[in-house]
């Protein structure tokens, strides 16, 4: 089981939104960042504040959180 110790969800913070260290820096901005920017190197220069573990995790949660259902496209 991977731990979250990153990954924090405060409904004070963009409505409980799952957040990296509670930062205005979603999970979701993550993931979709990556898609821009691959390299993990390219993406920390873009959001400093983001760290290598932040980076894992929010790759990790969001794979804990698809749902396994096939969607149509």
């Amino acid at each position: 089981m991977a731990t979250f110790d990153r990954i924090t969800s405060v409904p004070t913070i963009l409505n409980g939104q799952p957040t990296i260290r509670g930062m205005r820096l979603t999970v979701r901005r993550v993931i979709e960042a990556l898609a821009v920017w691959p390299n993990w190197d390219d993406l920390c220069r873009e959001y400093p504040e983001l760290e290598p573990e932040d980076i894992r995790q929010a790759l990790a949660f969001a794979a804990r959180n698809l749902d396994e259902s096939v969607q149509p496209l």
